[in-house]
């Protein structure tokens, strides 16, 4: 038994291993590329792992994972920046859609629970693919690839309540004929809710405190899992989906100051479940369908995307986007996407939908998703025809690096400072930016800055990174800065790296990150206004410089030390007080020397 089930692990992996990468070559994303692996694997082809459905329960947990990551990313900061498009664009479009496609449903003669159910699956769209072509050209900053992102956004919190609202209606709640029995289903899920939601509040952070104190990255990992499964269960338990208890307590998470090692720590989890998920969705696909039925197969994926492509251009048109910007936006995201695949197969499980119905339509929707990135090439090529302008996308620089001794990525008010100097020295740099429109200015004052992003590892070799002694890292973003330090820490890991940190926290993660040399963008500034104040004061200028510089070198010292307590806020605390009566006890022992 042992045998057979690491066969079945090997399996899954070589599978994994060969076929993801070559659709990701392809351009195709990794979602197809998972579920390829699973046809292939699967009794449609060869046959090599029984029990797709077995498969298919057990890897659902990839859904749990997937759903406490989304939590985990928004900030309530993140949501109010892009409140307008994500509430406004975002619910238009799913509104319009979702009746469109659950009319043509109900018309086709599913019962309306069921068209509502396919209606709004079919009318979610690929995030990881939509993302991967947007980054392809470079379009992530702009506003195009920002209200797309926007959308996709929506999408993922619209189809959690419908995924919550599946079992309920599956279990007949909504209409039973039992009023106490409805009473008592009711209560129970509000109950699952506040608890999870007062518990979370009270007993998530000291859970993690506690185990972050433990030093232990082994418990850390243990204590998120332990979280993610737990609330799933909770939910569970109330007749509530588990992907919805898993959804809160990562919003709970958000903000906290534990959640880039979490989201580090459960990340490995979450791809290689989600993965298994999919391959597990191509193994019960039913391939003979496409030979048996092949106008009906290529007839409906034809009318989905079009019906979207349609449907969301009207979305973007009535959000007051251009009409190119509209058509664009249909095409690329005319496709259906991997939550239709959860809904869908959710809905299997709970008997609302036929097996028969949801292979037709999983087949559909794989098929559109593979038909997109050859669409919107031959879309993008007609639109420039037609208007004679040329295309909305914009791809990276690609420089010839002349050896640069320092690379600078992020070129705004804190990297152009650096640039200066070192071009009034005749010193060789580089400027990387993922801003566009900012790169285009700085190049009209003669600076040498290109267009391209730091987190990828091509890009940072066409600008000569490998020819360089220093990379000077002064994005402001802190998420974006982190990436870009532990992509260069992993490949370069002798390259000497400065850094900007926005503040304290920014600073130890960096730290935590391999960072040695870094500089925090207030401090200096700070210190220096400080100075200016203790001699309007009266102090006389010696004594104030000595003040400011004992309190910089003290400062230092006491971030050093708080690194090795990073994540525990006690004991965080606890340190500042130390701190703060140390440099009183420096200052007075620095009065008493003068004296």
């Amino acid at each position: 038994m042992e045998m057979s089930l690491l066969l079945n692990v090997l399996i899954f992996l070589v599978a994994a291993v060969i076929l993801v990468p070559v659709f990701k070559w392809l351009g195709l994303g990794e979602v197809l590329g998972y579920l390829a692996a699973g046809v292939v694997i699967g009794p449609s082809l060869l046959g090599l792992v029984p029990g797709p459905e077995d498969v298919l329960q057990f890897a659902q947990v990839g859904i749990v994972f997937l759903l406490f990551v989304i939590g985990l990313e928004l900030k309530p900061s993140r949501l109010r920046t892009m409140r307008k498009p994500l509430f406004g664009f975002g619910s238009l479009q799913v509104l319009i859609t979702s009746l469109v496609l659950c009319g043509l449903a109900w018309a086709l003669g599913l019962p309306p629970a069921a068209a509502v159910i396919v209606g709004f699956s079919l009318g979610l769209c690929s995030t990881p693919l939509v993302l991967h072509l947007l980054a392809e050209r470079g379009e992530l900053q702009t506003r195009h690839g920002r209200n797309a992102f926007a959308l996709l956004l929506f999408q993922d919190l619209a189809a959690i309540p419908v995924l919550a609202l599946i079992p309920v209606l599956a279990a007949g709640a909504l209409i039973t004929d039992e009023p106490f029995q409805l009473v008592l289903e009711v209560l129970l899920a509000v109950g699952a809710f506040l608890v999870l939601i007062v518990g979370g509040r009270y007993l998530l952070r000291p859970l993690f405190r506690l185990a972050a104190g433990a030093g232990s990255r082994e418990v850390f990992a243990g204590a998120a899992l332990a979280v993610v499964i737990g609330s799933a269960l909770l939910m569970d338990f109330a007749g509530l989906s588990m992907a919805l208890g898993a959804f809160i307590a990562g919003v709970l998470l958000a903000d906290s100051q534990y959640r880039h090692a979490i989201m580090a720590d459960i990340e490995p989890f979450r791809g290689l479940l989600l993965g298994l998920f999919f391959m597990a969705v191509g193994m019960t696909a039913e391939i003979q369908l496409l030979l048996d039925i092949p106008l009906t197969i290529f007839g409906l994926t034809a009318g989905l995307l079009v019906v979207k492509a349609l449907t969301i251009a009207m979305a973007a048109r009535l959000y007051r986007l251009s009409w190119r910007e509209s058509a664009d936006m249909g095409v690329l995201l005319s496709q259906g996407g991997e939550f239709g695949f959860v809904l869908l197969t959710a809905a299997v499980g709970a008997r609302l939908l036929g097996q028969e119905l949801v292979d037709t339509l999983i087949l559909v929707v794989s098929l559109s998703m593979a038909a997109t990135p050859l669409l919107v090439i031959v879309a993008r090529r007609w639109l420039q025809r037609l208007d004679g302008a040329p295309a909305q996308s914009r791809p990276y620089d690609v420089p010839k690096a002349q050896s640069p001794k320092v690379v600078i990525v992020g070129f705004g008010r804190f990297g152009q400072i650096v640039g200066r100097v070192l071009q009034g020295l005749a010193i060789p740099y580089t400027v990387l930016d993922i801003n566009a429109e900012q790169v285009d200015f700085v190049r009209r004052y003669g600076n040498k800055a290109y267009y391209g992003d730091a987190e990828r590892l091509d890009i940072l070799q066409a600008v000569g990174i490998e020819d360089a002694r220093v990379l000077v890292l002064a994005i402001g973003d802190v998420e974006a800065s982190m990436r870009v330090a532990q992509l260069v820490r992993e490949h370069y890991p002798d390259l000497k790296l400065l850094a900007r940190a926005r503040d304290r926290y920014h600073a130890h993660l960096l730290m935590r990150a391999g960072v040695s040399g870094l500089v925090r963008e207030t401090l200096h500034s700070s210190l220096v206004l400080t100075r200016d104040l203790l001699v309007d004061l009266g102090v006389r200028r010696s004594e104030a410089e000595r003040a400011v510089e004992t309190f910089r070198e003290h400062d230092e010292a006491t971030l050093r030390r708080q690194l090795a307590v990073f994540g525990d806020e006690q004991k965080l605390i606890q340190s500042q007080h130390e701190a703060a009566s140390e440099l009183q006890t420096l200052y007075q022992a620095d009065a008493e020397n003068r004296e």
